[in-house]
């Protein structure tokens, strides 16, 4: 007696590349170190810390009071938190690079301009075709040919 086992018959059946899931999760994490690395370069970290700050006082502020004084607590700058505090001074002790603008007078020389005309190296030249009009221009022959019934 023969046994089929029809997963595996399925499973043929069904071809398709093997891509090891590995190759997924390294593209992903590729994607995020760029994006870490482009808010990084553009100092969007700071927004980003400060937006956990604001929301860890909110949700301090909400224990002890209501929503509006909670709020109005938690942005009014009168009560930052340690994590505000650390924030504003990293903002303050992060160099800067600036680039001063150096404008520099550009200087060009005058050359002589040379035109060379040259002829190419290897050309033909163009006949008069032999399907000219001439031919179009003739009168058809006089008694019309006769058709051959086949």
């Amino acid at each position: 007696m023969i046994w089929l086992n029809l997963r595996s018959i399925q499973t043929q059946l069904d071809f398709q590349p093997a891509i090891p899931d590995s190759l997924y999760v390294f593209a992903r994490f590729g994607h995020v170190l760029l994006i870490v690395a482009l808010l990084a370069a553009t100092g969007a970290h700071w927004t980003v810390l400060q937006s956990v700050a604001w929301t860890t006082m909110l949700a301090d502020n909400l224990r002890r009071a209501s929503f509006s004084d909670a709020l109005q607590r938690t942005f009014d700058g009168k009560h930052p938190c340690a994590l505000c505090k650390n924030i504003s001074a990293g903002k303050k002790s992060e160099k800067k690079v600036e680039f001063p603008f150096q404008s520099k007078k550009l200087e060009f020389t005058h050359t002589g301009t040379r035109f060379v005309f040259a002829a190419p190296a290897h050309f033909w030249l163009a006949g008069a075709s032999d399907d000219s009009l001439q031919s179009v221009s003739h009168a058809p022959p006089a008694p019309p040919p006769k058709q051959l019934h086949g």
